[in-house]
């Protein structure tokens, strides 16, 4: 089960990662300082996240590779992140609803994680799981203020809502090799998580005078099988670039 439990590892690392990395291109892009400072910690939270389960995952697979070799020497057909955490920055109501739709699982979801029989996965689950309990808090405030504001903001959640829709199903997906590790009390099943995503998702829409998107006809998906948008492989030209250019380089 070590194949299983190193690409289970990845893929929750690489949903931190890619995210972290989207929200830290907002850094002096904030509405406000103190906003610019706080989008710029929750980036930081999710690398620091990705950083953990990439050793984890490391450590499992026995191959000697690093978080390094993980998250700057991969193509992006390699990554198993979900699709929605990639799409490019758009505007403000964009970020803070992606934030609050990737937050308000992720936060029952790694609350569940730490519980895991497994120790390794338990004991950074149970850290994340309090700095994204903060992420949650962060963007639904946002989103009530932002859905419940003026025109032009509640225009701009609305669009940023219909956008992002699509990407929701993915969240819970699960593949054979997850759902091995469900059965052995590894991870957590999905399906569980969202009946609490759901009642999340619906109390701040309800706040924020806002209605659900109507239900797609197409979910996106592809992610966790190495199907990206272009997009991702985009970023990762950015963000790859220094380390591709100087390999072993150390800080």
């Amino acid at each position: 089960m070590s194949a299983e439990l190193t690409a289970y590892s990845i893929s929750l690392a690489d949903d931190a990662l890619v995210l972290g990395h989207r929200l830290s291109q907002w850094s002096s892009l904030g509405p406000t300082l103190e906003e610019d400072i706080a989008l710029s910690n929750l980036a930081l939270d999710l690398i620091g996240q990705a950083r953990l389960f990439y050793t984890l995952a490391g450590q499992i697979e026995g191959k000697d590779r690093t978080e390094d070799d993980f998250a700057y020497f991969r193509d992006a057909g390699d990554f198993r992140n979900v699709l929605l955490v990639e799409l490019p920055n758009s505007d403000f109501a964009h970020a803070m609803v992606r934030q609050l739709v990737y937050a308000a699982f992720a936060h029952p979801y790694l609350d569940a994680l730490s519980r895991s029989s497994h120790s390794g996965l338990a004991e950074i689950a149970a850290k994340a799981v309090k700095e994204i309990a903060y992420h949650v808090r962060h963007s639904a405030e946002w989103v009530i203020r932002l859905g419940d504001g003026t025109d032009e903001s509640r225009r701009r959640t609305i669009a940023a809502l219909d956008a992002l829709w699509p990407y929701v199903d993915e969240l819970f997906e699960m593949d054979a090799g997850e759902r091995s590790l469900v059965a052995a009390g590894i991870a957590p099943d999905r399906a569980a998580i969202r009946p609490v995503w759901d009642r999340t998702i619906d109390n701040v829409l309800r706040e924020a005078t806002l209605e659900r998107p109507s239900q797609v006809a197409v979910a996106r998906t592809g992610g966790r099988s190495g199907r990206h948008t272009s997009d991702l492989a985009a970023m990762l030209a950015d963000m790859q670039v220094l380390a591709r250019a100087h390999p072993g380089v150390t800080w």
